[in-house]
């Protein structure tokens, strides 16, 4: 029985827990922004590129060296047109995607990649700064009515690129405002919600309607959806991962996406009933994502005592993996800026219980250090080490442990058929379920995924609808080659 290939060079390590001296308690969005002289410096190093392979890494198919170029000569106006012809939404991606394009820029395998997403939000901040995004209402309505189930970024995009082809659409959100998980799921010091509200001001003005607090499935009747033409499913997968561990009910143990939620409410200065602090808390995350790391960064401004982060998985290296060669999406440690406010990163362990006192009241967690093997053709296979149990105290476990796909009212109640992993099933690259006028994007139809992905799906599939609505569509899509066509 032998180690799986690549992970034989990781091991546990540890990192003590050592918040900074002064604590960040704000919310607010922080960066060191460029120069202009730094950013057109950036894209002048773009221009030397023979083979833009930064094109495979995006999803959306991005002209990123045509933006760069227009940065480089200084056309502001003329990089944001190029950028938003590919992507409705760049102060998101420009803030939350991890960026594959640049772990795929050819200049990354001699040196540091160009920063083609500080690039981006530089772009679109300048654009709405200097007023060069404005609605744009379609000129004529084609008469067909569209709903959109769910208002994140799949959602968005489907809304709007429907809308410009002159269909009318609302959006349905079950929460009490528009966004899904980047309203509450995100937390403001890495993007304020005001970024959503200036966007969805230009959405409204161009003619989009809003319904919040609505359920589909819920509170408003499945049957309804039938005075539309067609239906867009974008509600994400939003069914969360938990562990099947002894204590998994104790006070104290809490999802992630609660613990955010929440305190993004209060930053909005909405009420929350009971909420979860981390105040003076010996505080565990487990899960090592990008979750895991809004975790920590948020239960540091709380004032935590503490902060650990566990990790099943071994240590990543500090530098690409010989087994993600450029330009593919690389195995490395990803440290971020909430990681470096304080917290003592653990991996290679596993929760084995949560232990309370008499009143249910989450205490400690015992853990054991593990490893992982395999025979070959098998999968991998977890081995706990003998000997490396381990009780750590604690007050709050968060759990970042991910989602594993769609909830399934929708489905069951509209007669949609899933797949193994219950993603609602789609013909591939029409978008279309089961029911010819019920279509579906973004995580609700790939299951858990990037930002990037969900609006290229959503722009995806709204072309898709568009077709089967009107027989053709002018609305731009990515060829087989990847190349953007109808721009």
């Amino acid at each position: 029985m032998g180690k799986v290939t690549g992970f034989k060079e990781f091991e546990r390590q540890d990192e003590a827990y050592t918040p900074v001296k002064d604590r960040v308690k704000h919310y607010k969005e922080f960066t060191v922004p460029l120069s202009e002289e730094e950013q057109k410096k950036q894209g002048s190093r773009c221009m030397d590129c023979g083979i833009p392979f930064c094109h495979s890494g995006c999803p959306l198919g991005n002209l990123i060296p045509d933006f760069n170029h227009m940065v480089h000569q200084g056309e502001w106006q003329k990089a944001s047109w190029i950028l938003h012809s590919t992507n409705n939404f760049p102060e998101f991606t420009g803030r939350l995607c991890p960026a594959p394009c640049e772990q795929a820029c050819v200049l990354g395998i001699i040196e540091d990649p160009i920063s083609i997403e500080n690039i981006e939000k530089n772009i679109v901040e300048r654009a709405f700064k200097e007023g060069w995004i404005k609605p744009q209402p379609p000129k004529t309505r084609t008469g067909k009515k569209i709903a959109v189930v769910g208002s994140g970024p799949a959602g968005l995009a489907t809304a709007q690129q429907l809308n410009r082809a002159g269909h009318t659409v609302t959006v349905f959100e079950r929460d009490d405002e528009i966004g899904g998980l980047l309203r509450y799921g995100i937390p403001n010091f890495k993007m304020e919600k005001e970024i959503i509200d200036r966007r969805l001001a230009i959405l409204e003005a161009e003619g989009i309607t809003f319904k919040t607090n609505v359920n589909v499935g819920v509170n408003y009747n499945v049957e309804d959806l039938k005075a539309f033409d067609a239906v867009v499913l974008c509600g994400g997968a939003t069914e969360r991962r938990s562990l099947p561990t002894p204590g998994i009910d104790a006070d104290g143990v809490v999802q992630a996406m609660d613990f955010l939620t929440q305190q993004t409410k209060v930053v909005f200065g909405k009420k929350v009933e009971n909420q979860v602090l981390a105040t003076d808390k010996n505080v565990i995350v487990i899960g090592g994502g990008d979750t895991g790391s809004d975790c920590v960064g948020t239960s540091n401004r709380q004032g935590a005592k503490s902060v650990v982060n566990f990790e099943i998985m071994p240590k990543p290296p500090g530098h690409r993996s010989p087994t993600t060669p450029w330009p593919y999406w690389p195995l490395q440690l990803k440290t971020s800026s909430s990681h470096k406010e304080g917290v003592e990163r653990n991996w290679l362990i596993n929760t084995k219980e949560f232990t309370t006192d008499k009143n249910g009241k989450l205490t400690a967690l015992k853990t054991v250090n593990v490893k992982w093997e395999m025979i070959p053709g098998e999968r991998p296979k977890l081995i706990e080490i003998k000997g490396t149990e381990k009780t750590w105290p604690c007050d709050l476990a968060l759990l970042a442990l991910g989602f594993t796909g769609p909830e399934s009212t929708l489905a069951d109640k509209l007669g949609i058929k899933t797949d193994a992993r219950s993603n609602y099933k789609a013909e591939y690259g029409k978008y279309q379920t089961n029911i010819p006028n019920i279509f579906t994007a973004g995580d609700m139809r790939r299951g858990q995924s990037l930002i990037v992905w969900a609006i290229s799906e959503g722009r995806e599939a709204a072309r898709q609808v568009d077709i089967y609505l009107m027989g053709k569509s002018d609305l731009p899509t990515k060829n087989a080659a990847g190349d953007l066509v109808g721009v």
